[in-house]
């Protein structure tokens, strides 16, 4: 099955063990570069197997993207490739009060909330690849960028900067 990847499957045609493949296209592409602050993204894939315990649905499978960002210190475009694993839980929206609390456990942290018509598998794709990417992106300029914005380097601004600076003084006395 292949579709799109705004794609909400609807619940009630998942069956355990159903295979998708999708694909952003060019206009897909565009909408998720401007969503994620990013320069472009020229391809985005995903494939996923579909495990389902009733109202519970896993997807495992894997995402693949080729895209721009922007370099954090000249903002210059750097080539980036993405191919990352995913294991995706959804499950139905709990029930309770707004303001309860509500306990969380390691194995809930991959776990998106449905509404017990439609999965958002395209929506927790796009989250997954925004969650892959370098948060601090550094392009081949991105030194001297830093160096020309005034900027210091680990071993200018680190603690021995400052003991190297005395010793520096105290010769020079």
């Amino acid at each position: 099955m292949s579709e799109r990847f705004s794609l909400s499957l609807p619940i009630a045609a998942i069956r355990d063990g159903d295979r998708i493949d999708l694909a952003a296209d060019e206009k897909e592409c565009a909408a998720i570069a401007g969503r994620l602050n990013l320069p472009t993204v020229g391809a985005l894939k995903a494939h996923a197997v579909l495990t389902r315990d009733g109202e519970s649905i896993k997807a495992t499978g894997r995402l693949k993207a080729n895209l721009e960002q922007s370099c954090v210190a000249s903002g210059e475009p750097i080539a980036t490739s993405v191919d990352e694993p995913f294991e995706l839980h959804f499950r139905p929206e709990p029930g309770g009060q707004p303001d309860e609390e509500i306990e969380l456990k390691a194995d809930d942290l991959d776990t998106i909330f449905h509404d017990g018509s439609v999965l958002p598998i395209g929506e927790a794709l796009i989250d997954t690849l925004a969650l892959s990417l370098d948060p601090f992106p550094r392009g081949p300029n991105a030194t001297v960028a830093l160096h020309e914005a005034g900027v210091l380097s680990e071993e200018e601004a680190g603690p021995f900067a400052a003991l190297a600076a005395l010793k520096r003084d105290k010769g020079d006395a």
